[in-house]
């Protein structure tokens, strides 16, 4: 062995080691390889069943809807989608498929794949927190909500086995009164016309409808491929394994090495193939901020998923060309578990909100141009600006905990803060755990997860506090403000309220954008003054991207169609 390789070629000794030194970066110049940080391990690549924006970054490359945000914003691009018609009084959509649009196994892509998928996402079985995404179209919450007598029996009996609420009990009942057959989906407001064209009928206006449509919720599902490992709301199928997904976007999956690297390559049959410039794309699930640091600087990556916090204001003196900092339409919250007995009452929840002091995290912990957040809505959200103010004020966050009967004599119980593994989400929960110890003398602990199980544990409500981030899925208030309805499957609180909900659904009947953003500011005063969710601070999008990459151009809900992205060295 040791003889070998001191006879080995000189030329080839030194021509393997400078092919070691080459990163994926440079090499990618040539290889088209776009070397992607997508910051945790996805949830999966079920666009009817996932949610976070890992997912969301995989999605775009693999699937399209009806139509996909533009680059460089304004109003959306079509997608399979190549035209469409809106009606008059707003309320009907027609949506011609171009005749090209192929799924990746090569089959002609049809207006009954839409009607299909929206059926799914809309069947309550799949158990989709986003079927409210759908809720604008003519008899779509109906289908989905409906409820069998026997369930409604059963929760009945169930309500009355526990400490019954009259008001739940009552509405049990009056369901059980004016119950219905269960509808049939030919009620709900989409019908393939022929082939290649689709029409939608909403509710009402819905002037944000059309950008909606580039949430991956939207999306088509191959239907022969879903139902060929399961059934339609089958939420662990193998449909979407390596080999077996099949979707409609510019790229197909290629490989998934858990907790290592995705790889998606070209889609051929693509209907804009010969627009798509990159061979492959490579997404690295980091979730160690510094680690993702290191692999930039490094050559490793093209893209890191956001920045050390401690990094940021050493990159911005030293003007770091690769740092990028944009405009997002995000929210840094904490959700509150109403249901759990030690946050029931809205005194502790305001106690809590006031002893932060918002200001200190952004110019301390986060330290990278982000806003101090006293709204659910990001001011600006389409010309949007809510009225709402969250004070930082520990002496009324102490009177408030008294007024609740807290005292020396009869102490608040532990609270535990849950979040996903990222250490500026830690660094945030820190600061926070200090401010309540500090001012009210609460003993917090803090709880650290990996991305799924974060997950799960907040859609099964086994939290108290809870990290969470939302961003915009299109660029109107009614996104963050819809979450918080009742029976939203992202509100994840536990908090309903009739009034706001009254107040949401006048707002989304509304044409006039004056009168509807009046209503929209009613409906979050009403939030904030319940407080299920605390807001911390407005999103900024820091990120390091290497010069390589053209075609990134900022964007206000950070979508971004690989097809316009390209690798070029000046």
């Amino acid at each position: 062995m040791y003889k070998k390789i001191i006879l080995m070629p000189l030329a080839l000794i030194f021509f393997y080691g400078c092919s070691q030194n080459i990163s994926p970066v440079d090499s990618a110049i040539e290889s088209g390889i776009f070397h992607f940080g997508n910051g945790s391990e996805p949830q999966g690549i079920d666009p009817h069943i996932v949610t976070g924006v890992p997912e969301h970054h995989l999605l775009i490359s693999l699937c399209e809807g009806l139509t996909i945000a533009n680059p460089n914003g304004g109003a959306n691009l079509p997608g399979v989608a190549e035209s469409w018609t809106i009606s008059e009084d707003g309320k009907e959509y027609i949506f011609y498929l171009n005749k090209n649009a192929k799924w990746s196994n090569g089959e002609v892509m049809t207006a009954d794949d839409f009607v299909w998928s929206w059926m799914r996402i809309l069947t309550a079985s799949l158990g989709s927190q986003y079927p409210d995404m759908l809720y604008y179209l003519e008899g779509a919450e109906e289908y989905h909500t409906w409820v069998s007598k026997e369930d409604l029996n059963s929760m009945l009996a169930n309500e009355l086995s526990n400490d019954a609420d009259p008001e739940i009990v009552f509405s049990i009942e009056q369901s059980l009164m004016n119950h219905k057959p269960k509808p049939l989906f030919d009620t709900v407001g989409v019908k393939a016309i022929d082939e290649h064209t689709l029409k939608v009928n909403l509710k009402s206006p819905t002037p944000f409808f059309l950008g909606l449509l580039s949430h991956y919720s939207t999306w088509p599902a191959h239907k022969e491929t879903v139902l060929k490992f399961g059934e339609i709301d089958d939420r662990n199928g193998e449909w979407t394994r390596p080999g077996n997904f099949v979707c409609n976007g510019p790229f197909q999956l290629k490989s998934w090495e858990l907790n290592n690297k995705i790889v998606v390559e070209k889609n051929p049959h693509y209907w804009d193939s010969s627009k798509v410039r990159l061979n492959e794309m490579h997404f690295y699930p980091v979730s160690n901020v510094m680690t993702e640091d290191r692999m930039f600087r490094a050559g490793q990556l093209h893209l890191t998923s956001t920045l050390p916090s401690q990094k940021c204001p050493i990159y911005i003196e030293e003007n770091n060309p690769d740092l990028r900092i944009d405009p997002y339409m995000g929210q840094y919250f904490y959700r509150l578990n109403i249901n759990n007995p030690a946050l029931q009452d809205v005194r502790v929840r305001k106690a809590l909100a006031y002893t932060i002091n918002r200001k200190l995290i952004v110019e301390k912990v986060t330290k990278c141009g982000q806003i101090p957040a006293y709204s659910f809505t990001p001011p600006g959200s389409n010309g949007y600006y809510p009225d709402t103010e969250i004070p930082f004020d520990p002496e009324l966050a102490k009177q408030l905990m008294m007024d609740a009967g807290y005292s020396d004599s009869n102490p608040f119980p532990k609270i535990e803060i849950l979040f996903n593994t990222n250490e500026d989400h830690r660094k945030i929960a820190l600061a926070i755990q200090q401010m309540w110890q500090q001012n009210l003398g609460i003993e917090v602990e803090l709880v650290n997860q990996d991305w799924k199980v974060y997950l799960s544990r907040e859609m099964v409500g086994d939290f108290q506090v809870s990290r969470a981030g939302w961003i915009g899925d299109y660029e109107d208030p009614n996104t963050f403000l819809d979450l918080m309805r009742p029976n939203r499957g992202n509100n994840k609180t536990g908090w309903e309220d009739a009034n706001y909900d009254a107040i949401m659904k006048k707002a989304n009947s509304t044409n006039n954008q004056e009168e509807r953003y009046e209503l929209l500011n009613q409906a979050e005063e009403l939030l904030i003054d319940n407080m299920p969710i605390i807001p911390l601070y407005t999103y900024v999008r820091a990120y390091q991207l290497s010069p390589d990459v053209k075609g990134y151009s900022p964007h206000i809900l950070d979508h971004h169609h690989p097809k316009f992205i390209y690798l070029e060295r000046d």
